[in-house]
């Protein structure tokens, strides 16, 4: 059985606050899946990097990452930076079973949980 972790990604801010709805997620997953690695990831201004999140993953056992992009659409980052990210992370760990799945801000029941929220709210 291969060891598996999952890596969630986020831009990244300067200010450490911006960050703590990330840290609720990582922790509810962690929570809900205790056997597997989570970790955060940025890619701008917060640490630890993709790459570093990776290795250390990676050092730690996994054999199995699965990249969740934490991003509302389709950007830059993800459409440019995110795949020579990956394909650097790849020749780096040659042997790492590398799972990356699409923004969710992409996922219908995200979309969907959005306006059902906003609808209440505007309701209120």
């Amino acid at each position: 059985m291969s060891v598996q972790a999952i890596i969630l990604f986020a831009h990244g801010a300067r200010d450490p606050e911006w960050a703590v709805p990330f840290g609720i997620i990582k922790q509810q997953l962690q929570a809900a899946r205790p056997e597997v690695q989570v970790e955060l990831a940025y890619q701008d201004f917060m640490t630890p990097s993709l790459e570093a999140a990776v290795a250390q993953s990676a050092a730690r056992g996994a054999q199995r990452i699965v990249l969740v992009p934490l991003f509302m659409a389709q950007g830059g980052h993800l459409k440019q930076d995110l795949p020579l990210l990956v394909a650097k992370i790849l020749e780096q760990h040659p042997r790492l079973d590398l799972r990356v799945m699409p923004a969710i801000g992409d996922a219908p029941e995200i979309l969907q949980a959005i306006t059902d929220w906003v609808l209440r709210g505007a309701s209120a």
